[in-house]
């Protein structure tokens, strides 16, 4: 007898926006798998609990999305102290409990090697690029992704 499919609980509307770079200010970027638009961005995710701290859920997702140890000693993780409060974008929006509209994302910035490896989960990127600083803000689809890579240089 087949088992039944557990349903995926909803997302929590509280997220993280990881814009990482190298201190030549080239951004790393991933294309997202699950669109067949060109959708390039930094870093993102949801919080796995209400608990999880926003410094958590960076570290978690960096490593999930790139194979990046933020917490290894060549890099930097910095807490931007930003929080980007967006609607859910359409074709996501399923993921959400039903009335949920909005999301909170904190920004921050991850300072790594430019020489680091990156290893993207493939159910979630396609491919990665690193690019200046002010190439990366216009390759990005999310308007708050695009203002966060614009920002890099005020936090070095």
């Amino acid at each position: 007898m087949a088992e039944a499919a557990v349903p995926r609980p909803y997302k929590i509307p509280q997220s993280v926006l990881v814009v990482i770079y190298t201190t030549a200010l080239d951004i790393l970027l991933i294309r997202r798998a699950d669109t067949s638009a060109d959708y390039w961005q930094s870093v993102t995710g949801s919080k796995d609990t209400e608990e999880e701290s926003f410094v958590d859920t960076a570290v978690r997702e960096v490593l999930e999305e790139t194979g990046i140890d933020a917490r290894a000693p060549s890099c930097v993780l910095q807490d931007w102290e930003l929080e980007n409060v967006y609607e859910i974008y359409p074709i996501w929006q399923h993921r959400y409990a039903p009335g949920i509209t909005l999301n909170t994302e904190h920004v921050f910035g991850l300072r790594v090697p430019a020489d680091t490896p990156v290893r993207l989960s493939p159910r979630e990127h396609t491919d990665w690029i690193w690019l200046p600083w002010q190439k990366a803000a216009d390759r990005c689809f999310s308007p708050s992704n695009a203002e966060a890579c614009l920002l890099l240089p005020r936090f070095i």
